[in-house]
């Protein structure tokens, strides 16, 4: 009988139901897969991205909202996975989330008036030179783009959108291959150089006149976070202490090495600038990486951001072969001005 006795809680643990181990299974892999949208929540709430190296995950908020939905529904439709307060907890954290990234997928509905004139912009980090020069010409024909900004364009990139026959299009150029960022224009351009900022190389800049207005332009390209958050984080700095400087009619344009859940971007944001993709209701247009057959395009870090002085009209992206960033294009409406361009 002693056997019997000592045996018997060892033959109970066998008869155990296997749904109970599969249901503590299924609640674990559920907890370690919540735990990237919560952790990123938390540093999207306290800026803890800022000059750390979490401003590189920081860069998938967006993904990790529908990561975090996705268990949420796998929860919700399984029953031996179903338990009130982690629905509800779950279903907390997803709400949380969607709270955050609402107010960019809402058209801001601004109108636009009938006479204004418009300016089509677009930018493109080239990617050392590697875009397909030719392709790129022929979407600034097709797109009719008035301004173009192209970021990570060597000398030997220029002479091949000069071969390509974009001086044909744009004749007024601020080129500047060896600070990393050149600016085209159909229209003359004044004011023309670089910044006097602190970022890790010049940005260039260059103003157009166009419908009574003097329009801005300033070509980014910024540090990115992955090589030195630190580093990044200053050149977003440099851009905010320039934006809130610049006037209403201001574009600023560019690969920022940064999405809208980015603290600094968010700041430069605050200067006065609204990203035209959230202004038009499209907050999530990943423009990085391109050109890889496994990893589709999942971080928007290419933007078009403006001055209170203009409107969005349109914006979208297109794939320029050669380069792992996509191209942004945006209209840009500018509203009758009250006085001459000066």
């Amino acid at each position: 009988m002693t056997g019997t006795v000592t045996d018997a809680p060892h033959e109970a643990d066998r008869r155990r139901p296997p749904g109970r181990r599969g249901r503590a299974w299924g609640l674990l892999g559920c907890g370690i897969t919540l735990a990237v949208p919560a952790a990123l929540l938390v540093v999207r709430l306290t800026g803890l991205d800022t000059g750390t190296p979490l401003a590189v995950p920081m860069a998938l908020f967006p993904v990790s909202t529908v990561l975090g939905a996705l268990v949420l529904g796998v929860m919700a439709a399984v029953p031996a996975l179903r338990s009130r307060w982690a629905v509800a907890a779950v279903a907390a954290l997803v709400v949380a989330h969607v709270t955050l990234l609402a107010p960019r997928f809402m058209s801001d509905h601004r109108r636009v008036p009938a006479e204004s004139v418009e300016l089509r912009v677009a930018t493109v980090n080239a990617d050392g030179g590697a875009a397909d020069a030719r392709a790129l010409v022929e979407l600034v024909r097709t797109e009719r783009i008035d301004v173009l900004a192209v970021e990570q364009m060597p000398s030997g990139g220029v002479d091949a959108l000069d071969k390509a026959g974009l001086g044909a299009l744009m004749p007024h150029q601020e080129l500047h291959p060896e600070y990393d960022s050149s600016v085209y224009s159909r229209h003359p351009l004044s004011h023309a150089g670089t910044t006097q900022v602190d970022t890790a190389w010049p940005q260039t800049t260059a103003e157009v006149a166009v419908g009574g207005h003097r329009v801005r332009f300033v070509a980014v390209h910024t540090y990115y976070p992955l090589g030195d958050a630190k580093r990044w984080t200053r050149d977003m700095a440099a851009l905010t202490s320039l934006a809130r400087r610049s006037g209403p009619d201001t574009v600023f344009l560019g690969d920022f090495n940064a999405s809208l859940d980015h603290t600094p971007m968010r700041e430069l944001l605050a200067a006065g600038l609204t990203d035209t993709h959230a202004e038009l209701g499209r907050g999530w247009a990943p423009t990085w990486p391109v050109g890889h057959a496994l990893v589709p395009p999942l971080i928007q870090l290419d933007h078009v951001l403006h001055g209170s002085g203009l409107v969005g009209v349109s914006v979208g992206e297109r794939t320029v072969p050669g380069t792992d960033h996509r191209a942004v294009v945006a209209v840009l409406a500018l509203p009758p001005a009250k006085g001459g361009a000066g």
